[in-house]
């Protein structure tokens, strides 16, 4: 069965792929259908949040004494993807109540710090993949039974070890993802020359301001915050230096970035590829400016021990340090302006996962300008 698109850029053809998320609801769909008909299938179709339907092989199917077991291969298309090839595996018992019990085995990490989108002690399925679960089992389960799923990845307690889930605290196994449900490629010349395309293309459409996000999540919150259609956003990835160098280069005039404080804190400390293999360092530029802020050294500690900028948020905002977010707004937004020697006005929007926490000054006139353009 064809799961792939062909992803088009700048003369060269990508395969997409799909999520260890769309795996696990699909191995599970399958598993419920199984235990309930008695009866093996070899293929099972779900939804994703991408909008594309997937129709996805079952495997290793068996017939245990409590339920049914089988599985789903991921494919990652041409993303190099750690977990390309892994086994996702489902297995699903009936319940003496009612409704879908979700549990984890083998390979499943668990959640051990604070500062994710799963709190502490939760199993590592994300939000979305955990919805896509109970979504397609749903739609075969009748009203009045009940099924444990159990979500197991034997492979991914050796995969962890090559990721940075146990630094993330994450323990035990990986995490099962996705946002889309789809793997789309994440080659670096395919990304840079997509955006690069798409400045251009803006560029020869008369445009000379821009909105520069680093994913789809900021692409929603400007949505969602400043009435901004997400096809005037610009996903730039981890590139935010090739991205100011290409606004330069083809003549625009303003742009204004939006992201998370996590991304946005490193260009405030001078750094212009995100990625945090190779620039891991928001912890340290975020203390250093609240030192300046004169954070007492026992709470700099406190945050300097924090996994993600996420987890330090609600220590910075008990202590009433809120005013950190406006200045890695104000530096961010200087930095990159000095990245292209003053060429180009840019303006700043910071936010976290759960709502927006500080612009910059040139961001207001910046995005009611973006807004009518």
């Amino acid at each position: 069965m064809e799961n792939s698109k062909m992803v088009y850029k700048n003369g060269k053809q990508l395969r997409t792929g799909y999520t260890t998320g769309s795996c696990a609801a699909a191995a599970a769909k399958g598993a419920v259908i199984m235990l309930l008909s008695g009866e093996a299938i070899q293929e099972v179709e779900i939804d994703t949040p991408k909008g594309w339907p997937l129709t996805l092989e079952l495997k290793h199917i068996s017939w245990e004494e409590d339920g049914v077991r089988c599985c789903v291969v991921k494919d990652a298309g041409d993303d190099p993807d750690v977990t390309d090839k892994i086994e996702v595996y489902a297995k699903a018992k009936k319940t003496a109540a009612q409704g879908i019990t979700l549990s984890t085995g083998l390979g499943v990490g668990k959640v051990t710090k604070a500062g994710l989108l799963i709190p502490p002690g939760m199993p590592a399925i994300n939000p979305v993949p955990r919805s896509m679960i109970m979504k397609e089992v749903g739609e075969v389960l009748p009203e009045d039974q009940g099924v444990e799923v159990e979500i197991s990845i034997p492979q991914g307690v050796e995969i962890a070890k090559r990721t940075f889930n146990p630094r993330l605290g994450i323990e035990g196994g990986i995490s099962v993802l996705g946002t889309t449900g789809i793997v789309e490629p994440m080659s670096e010349d395919a990304l840079k020359d997509t955006v690069a395309l798409e400045l251009s293309c803006r560029k020869a459409a008369g445009q000379d301001k821009v909105l520069l996000v680093p994913g789809s999540y900021g692409e929603r919150f400007c949505q969602e915050h400043f009435s901004i259609p997400k096809e005037k956003a610009v996903k730039m990835s981890n590139y935010l230096g090739f991205a100011l160098e290409k606004c330069d280069e083809y003549g625009f005039k303003k742009v204004i970035i939006a992201g998370h404080l996590g991304k946005l804190v490193k260009p405030a400390g001078g750094i212009f590829y995100t990625h945090s293999r190779i620039s891991d360092t928001r912890m340290e530029i975020l203390t250093a400016n609240l030192a300046l802020l004169d954070m007492p050294n026992v709470h700099l500690k406190e945050i300097m021990a924090c996994i993600t900028t996420e987890e330090a948020i609600p220590i910075i905002d008990k202590l009433g340090y809120q005013e950190i977010y406006s200045v890695i707004a104000e530096k961010c937004a200087q930095r990159c302006e000095g990245y292209v020697y003053g060429h180009v006005e840019i303006g700043v929007i910071l936010f976290s996962m759960k709502r927006m926490l500080a612009k910059s000054s040139k961001a207001d006139h910046i995005l009611e300008e973006i807004r009518h353009e």
